[in-house]
C-alpha cells in the first residue's frame, strides 16, 4: 500500500488564527508528499519563537480529521529557522508518535544543514531564494558543507557547494552536492559531485569504495577493492571518469592539459 496515496495535492491542514499576520506551522499534501512547514525566522513580524513552534506543531497533530496514512514520510521544511539536533528529534519524535516518519530535511542555514546530518536525517541544503529566481550562469557555489560524524545507511547529503566529511560514509548513503566531496575517512555510499553540471568537480577520500560514483552526468563503477588503501581521488579526463592516487593528480592534471 503506497502510504502516500490518501495525501490529495495542494490540500493542507492550517489553524484559523485570530492573528494572521503570525506565521503558523502548516502540514500540506502537495504532489503526493506530506509536507511540514516551520515559519521563517528572520525579516519576518512576529516570527514564532521555538517554544511557539512546538506548540503550534503538537496542536497541528492532534487537532482536526487527519489526511494521512499510518506511516507517510514527512518532509520538513525548516527554511530560515534555526534549529539543533536535540529540536529536530524532537519534531521526528512528535511525528513518530502520530504515526508519520520524518524523511528529509529541507534548510537554506548551514547550521540546521550540519545538525539534520549530525542527528542522522537526511538532509538537503537550498539556497533562500532557490525557489524564486532561476539558476544564474557562473552562480557562486554555497560555503562547504562540514560533517564530523559518520554517514549511516539511508542518510542523503544535498548540499549547494562543497561537501567535507570527516568521518566514513557507509554503504547505503548518499552525497549529491555543486561542489567537490571530500571524505576524510571511507567513502563507500553514492557519491556525486558537480551535480548542477561542473564537470570540473572532483571527489577525494582516504579510501575510495563508492557504491557508484557520478561527475556531472558521468557515471562510473565502484573501482576494485585494493589490498593497500591510499587517498584517491576521481575526476573527468577524456568523456570518462578517471580514479588515480591523490599523490599523482597535480601531476597527471598538468600532462593532460594542451
Amino acid at each position: 500500500m503506497n502510504s502516500d496515496s490518501s495525501i490529495s495535492p495542494g490540500s493542507s491542514l492550517v489553524q484559523s488564527t485570530n492573528e494572521p499576520d503570525v506565521p503558523q506551522v502548516r502540514l500540506k499534501g502537495e504532489g503526493g508528499r506530506l509536507l511540514l512547514l516551520l515559519p521563517p525566522e528572520t525579516d519576518v513580524p512576529s516570527a514564532p519563537t521555538w517554544t511557539d513552534v512546538w506548540q503550534q506543531l503538537k496542536h497541528r497533530l492532534m487537532a482536526g480529521e487527519r489526511f494521512w496514512q499510518p506511516n507517510t514520510p514527512v518532509h520538513l521544511m525548516t527554511r530560515d529557522r534555526l534549529l539543533d539536533g536535540r529540536q529536530l528529534q524532537t519534531i521526528a519524535d512528535a511525528l513518530t508518535e502520530a504515526q508519520l516518519f520524518l524523511k528529509r530535511v529541507y534548510t537554506s542555514r548551514r547550521q540546521t544543514a550540519v545538525a539534520a546530518a549530525m542527528a542522522g536525517f537526511s538532509v538537503e541544503q537550498q539556497s533562500p531564494v532557490a525557489h524564486f529566481n532561476p539558476p544564474e550562469v557562473g552562480k557562486a557555489l554555497a560555503e562547504p558543507l562540514y560533517l564530523q560524524s559518520t554517514l549511516r545507511s539511508g542518510v542523503e547529503i544535498r548540499h549547494p557547494g562543497t561537501v567535507i566529511v570527516l568521518g566514513d560514509t557507509n554503504p547505503g548513503s548518499s552525497i549529491i552536492a555543486d561542489g567537490d566531496v571530500v571524505v576524510w575517512g571511507a567513502l563507500r555510499g553514492v557519491v556525486q559531485s558537480g551535480a548542477a553540471g561542473n564537470v570540473n568537480c572532483l571527489i577525494m577520500a582516504l579510501r575510495l569504495e563508492p557504491t557508484q560514483i557520478r561527475i556531472a552526468d558521468f557515471v562510473a563503477r565502484a573501482p576494485e577493492a585494493l589490498e593497500q588503501y591510499q587517498p584517491e581521488v576521481a575526476y573527468v579526463s577524456s568523456g570518462a571518469i578517471r580514479i588515480i592516487r591523490a599523490g599523482d593528480f597535480s601531476r597527471d592534471r598538468s600532462d593532460t592539459k594542451p
